[in-house]
């Protein structure tokens, strides 16, 4: 029989952000838990920061019966002269009945030891309470709490558990708490329970008790409420997703309002404001024309006629954490850009202070100028020796995701060129993939030397990634320099720099580093693995190389008659699979009997006179020998009687090998 089930866990104001990251969990793991009670069925998950709510429409009142097959030792071992061995007596043991109601049957081959029994499913209701804790224990929130004279601990205290079939209460205890047939309304609709007699009851509780159940329906609302707004005052409310979630998770009944905040604090950096809004108060910024306005948009959880008492109370929050803002920003400019102090900051063990830091950053900067900015020297200098300066100031002190931003704003307001101001703020890009790069030669310059000196410096005190732990984002930073390198078309050969930064790091394994920083270039393409392979196993380390040779492989390898090119030049890499290709291949002329020798010549020597502008251009140029090569491969036997005949037909066909491996090594592709 299928039959209604309603689950709900009351609690105390669950935090939104344990909850949103446990929240792809949370409905897998009653899936497993329902699965391995034979129980599985559809439901829905609902929550609000008072409750956690299952929902099935239809819940079988019992498991299926089922049939469990027992299978034993050997007949072999479990008999001896006739008569059972311990193996037999343990096999019944395990089963739960006597040894002559052990049977006998075919497995693997073999006649074994067979037990077979009919097992009834169990009454749900008598499964129901135990699935729900072991559910409720699995969750996983992160730091938890214990109350009242409970030894279990959960995120919050739980205040009340419903869960009933049908018109049937489950009785059950959780943390303590006794369930009961009651659910609770809003906060501010009422604080008395409200009785059921039905899970389907519940819903229409829910919406007399001003709660809004279903998450999707608060966001929209939001949403709904939102563009209603926009649309009155004219202006544009900053969608955050994250914060939208949080919104969502943390009321029951959403209203978003409109509040406002005096002009004077307009003077700060726009990222000021709203990081005080976002973080602090859960506020979504507005802008108008792109300029963000003196407004904000507060989502209220309140119930009530009059919302300006509520309005009111937010505008009074936000003001002093606005005025704080206000006054470390006035008080940062006036003790100006300074570096005083950083040497007492410690960077890393091992690697000294952020002064030590900065002076290796400047060396690989003044080294990296040389090969791209020469005249950008003094600027980059500057750049690199202010980027880390508003670490010692108020205000980043009071918000750290603000480090380089607001170094930017005040080396703007404190007379700092545009470029070295530019630098501070960039200093740090690309943050990931979809990150925008540094937007100048010098801020792309001060953001290498940043990510350089941080991947020499960790390798130097062993600090190397391991299996998915990269505790500092090593990974990441070297996806950033080849961004920047190919973004700017910087020469950046990996075995010459690296060759000569490592003599200002003890202790640094070239090659361990440098194989790192390969393996990164495979996962940073994505493209056909075998052409990454094709084009790095010939020691091509110069990024920009690397991108165009890849660029014009995976070009190529998409054309529709690349499968047919690249069979003929299978065959050239495996006729010279056994020859040194580092020395020169002198093909003699006179020695060709064949004029498919003379034509496949004739038609190489045309490719390796011209000069290409580019890498797909010459493989075209190759590719376009495969006509040639067909014929030479039907004409002329490679392996010739004749010694020489035979070495001057390899020293060909290696020849036009040899070609390939400027670009690419053509054996190791697969398509």
């Amino acid at each position: 029989m299928l039959q209604p089930l309603l689950i709900e866990i009351g609690v105390e104001e669950l935090p939104a952000v344990p909850l949103l990251k446990e929240l792809k969990n949370i409905e897998k793991k009653w899936s497993a838990i329902l699965e391995k009670n034979s129980l599985l069925c559809e439901y829905e998950f609902f929550y609000t920061p008072r409750r956690l709510v299952l929902w099935h429409r239809e819940f079988s009142t019992s498991q299926a019966d089922s049939v469990e097959e027992f299978y034993g030792a050997p007949i072999a071992i479990a008999y001896k002269d006739g008569e059972p061995t311990k193996a037999a007596l343990g096999f019944a043991k395990k089963c739960g009945v006597d040894i002559s109601e052990i049977a006998r049957a075919e497995k693997g081959g073999k006649e074994v030891l067979y037990y077979k029994k009919d097992v009834q499913g169990q009454a749900s209701s008598a499964l129901i309470p135990a699935m729900i804790e072991e559910w409720m224990k699995s969750l996983s929130f992160g730091k938890s709490m214990r109350w009242g004279s409970n030894e279990e601990s959960f995120i919050r205290p739980i205040r009340w558990v419903n869960v009933s079939l049908a018109s049937k209460l489950i009785d059950m205890t959780l943390f303590n708490v006794g369930s009961s047939f009651v659910t609770y309304p809003h906060r501010m609709y009422s604080f008395d329970a409200i009785a059921l007699n039905d899970p389907k009851e519940y819903f229409d509780a829910m919406k007399r008790g001003q709660v809004t159940l279903f998450q999707d329906e608060r966001r929209e609302t939001i949403l709904k409420e939102f563009r209603a707004i926009e649309r009155a005052e004219g202006i544009e409310i900053e969608m955050d997703e994250e914060l939208l979630a949080e919104v969502v998770a943390i009321t029951e009944h959403p209203m978003p309002l409109i509040g406002r905040f005096d002009e004077e604090f307009l003077r700060l950096p726009p990222e000021v404001i709203i990081a005080s809004m976002k973080e602090h108060q859960r506020y979504f910024p507005v802008f108008k024309e792109g300029k963000l306005q003196n407004m904000f948009i507060v989502v209220s959880n309140a119930l009530t006629d009059d919302y300006s008492k509520v309005i009111a109370g937010n505008e009074k929050v936000l003001r002093p954490r606005l005025a704080d803002g206000l006054f470390f920003y006035d008080n940062d400019l006036r003790n100006g850009l300074k570096t005083d102090g950083l040497e007492k900051v410690v960077f890393m063990k091992g690697l000294g202070s952020l002064h030590d830091k900065i002076e290796r950053e400047s060396y690989i900067a003044q080294l990296l100028c040389g090969m791209y900015a020469k005249e950008s020297s003094t600027t980059v200098e500057r750049a690199v020796r202010l980027a880390k300066a508003d670490l010692m100031s108020e205000m980043v002190y009071e918000f750290t995701e603000l480090q380089g931003l607001m170094g930017y704003y005040y080396a703007t307001q404190l007379g700092e060129s545009d470029d070295v101001a530019l630098a501070i703020k960039e200093q740090y890009l690309p943050l990931g993939e979809d990150s925008e790069v540094p937007s100048t030669v010098v801020s792309a310059i001060v953001a290498l030397s940043i990510k350089l000196d941080t991947l020499f410096g960790l390798f130097s005190i062993n600090q190397i990634p391991t299996g998915s732990r990269d505790p500092f984002a090593l990974r990441r930073a070297v996806n950033g320099i080849i961004r920047i390198v190919n973004t700017h078309q910087l020469n950046f050969d990996i075995t010459a720099l690296f060759g000569v930064l490592s003599k200002r790091y003890e202790g640094v394994e070239l090659e361990k580093l440098e194989a790192f920083f390969v393996e990164r270039i495979r996962q940073y393409y994505k493209i056909n693995p075998s052409i990454i392979e094709s084009v790095l196993v010939t020691g091509e380390r110069e990024l920009l190389r690397i991108d165009a040779k890849l660029s014009a492989l995976d070009t190529l390898s998409k054309s529709d008659a690349f499968s047919s090119i690249f069979s003929t030049f299978k065959r050239v890499a495996n006729i010279t699979k056994d020859i040194d290709m580092k020395g020169e291949f002198n093909v003699d002329v006179t020695l060709f009997d064949e004029e498919a020798e003379k034509e496949l010549k004739t038609a190489f020597n045309a490719v390796i006179m011209q000069k290409f502008s580019d890498y797909e251009s010459n493989l075209e140029a190759l590719f376009a020998l495969k006509p040639q090569l067909d014929k030479f491969f039907e004409d002329v036997m490679v392996n010739h009687e004749d010694e020489k005949i035979k070495n001057n037909r390899k020293s060909l066909v290696a020849s036009i090998y040899k070609a390939f491996l400027d670009i690419a090594d053509i054996k190791e592709i697969k398509i």
